[in-house]
């Protein structure tokens, strides 16, 4: 006997959806209604993660104006219904990759943790000069020393 789909809780479904119309209309005005104050970020470009919440929304930010052709494919949520993996594809000037969200989210539906991982290394080398163009001056301040 198979075990049933994993389904995520309404509050988290409800603001996962609200995530996928903001990334599809390249708005993410309305991120900080999502996002816990001390939420974590963790760049697949460094070790230690990023805090609180204003670092998370800076780089979510930053990524969606630096990814070209941005497309989500799948999405998997786990047993306890309050993380979703969202496998996405993108390209970096002339670099293709591929990666995924891991995002954590609380019982009232906010993100407290957002992971990023993205493959290959031509597409992550890529990904990490654009976004450390940009970010280079700001993202310092909010890493989490460990």
């Amino acid at each position: 006997m198979h075990p049933a789909p994993s389904q995520l809780k309404p509050a988290v479904a409800a603001s996962l959806a609200k995530w996928h119309a903001m990334v599809a209309s390249g708005n993410l005005q309305d991120l900080p209604s999502i996002v816990h104050p001390d939420a974590v970020f963790r760049s697949p470009m460094a070790i230690h993660p990023y805090q609180p919440a204003a670092a998370l929304i800076l780089a979510l930010n930053t990524v969606l104006k630096v990814f070209e052709d941005f497309t989500y494919h799948r999405q998997l949520a786990s047993d306890d219904g309050l993380n979703a993996v969202l496998e996405f594809s993108a390209r970096v000037g002339d670099k293709q990759l591929k990666g995924i969200d891991l995002v954590r989210f609380d019982d009232e539906g906010k993100i407290v943790e957002f992971e990023v991982m993205v493959r290959p290394l031509s597409g992550l080398q890529a990904l990490g000069a654009e976004m450390g163009a940009r970010l280079a001056e700001k993202m310092p301040a909010f890493k989490v020393k460990g």
